[in-house]
């Protein structure tokens, strides 16, 4: 079925806003309910890319909570904290562990303007002790309560929300596709637009073809793989 103009001009107005620069990495989130919503919350804020430690015999397992989220959210997982950890670094994020100890401060107290990732753990137990380590700073969410912490989703949603209302008052949210470079915009808006040309293309090692200010495909395909969309 060919893409419609509509649903095309939609897809480039949601990835026109999407930030490159904040994300966050979850550690061994296992309960699909809460990854899902994790994920949601990403997508609301405009996130472009999380990222995920998860054991290597199981899968990331998604539930109604997501609404299809982890389709416009890319995951890109890892098996070793420290090796997600060092990917984040490279590309320039700061790191901020979710851990409550003598060391974290008030999250309303820090600057998430920059390139911000923020570290969260599994439900019961938290970030671990090598990626606690391994943090640019460790914050907390105050409680008022007799519990000492939020639900990991929620603590996402919130601190991704903070995240982005301080870019918004800085005039610092992207709305026309600023947020990433124009070569990943092209190749994302091919993704969302085309995924499972998209797939086939990284099967067959070549570059995604050009779309036409249309969103129509303007490159020769094979027909088996014109039928796909």
């Amino acid at each position: 079925m060919p893409l419609l103009p509509r649903r095309f001009e939609r897809i480039k107005s949601v990835l026109n806003r999407r930030i490159s620069d904040l994300t966050v990495l979850i550690e061994n989130v296992e309960k699909p309910h809460n990854l899902s919503a994790i994920i949601r919350s990403c997508d609301a804020v405009g996130v472009l890319e999380a990222y995920a430690i998860f054991n290597k015999e199981k899968f990331l397992t998604f539930n109604s909570t997501a609404q299809g989220s982890q389709k416009w959210v890319k995951i890109n997982q890892y098996k070793k904290t420290t090796e997600a950890i060092k990917v984040l670094k490279e590309k320039g994020f700061k790191l901020y562990g979710t851990n409550l100890n003598p060391r974290s401060i008030d999250y309303r107290k820090c600057d998430f303007k920059g390139p911000t990732a923020f570290v969260l753990g599994a439900e019961k137990w938290g970030i671990s002790e090598e990626a606690s380590s391994l943090m640019d700073e460790h914050i907390h969410i105050p409680m008022r309560g007799m519990v000492e912490s939020l639900n990991v989703s929620v603590a996402a949603s919130a601190l991704l929300f903070e995240a982005l209302r301080q870019r918004q008052v800085a005039n610092m949210v992207p709305e026309s596709g600023e947020g990433m470079s124009q070569e990943t915009y092209k190749e994302k808006l091919f993704e969302w637009a085309y995924p499972e040309v998209a797939q086939w293309c990284k099967s067959e090692g070549r570059k995604y073809p050009e779309l036409n200010y249309k969103g129509e495909i303007i490159d020769n395909l094979p027909r088996t793989e014109k039928m796909r969309y």
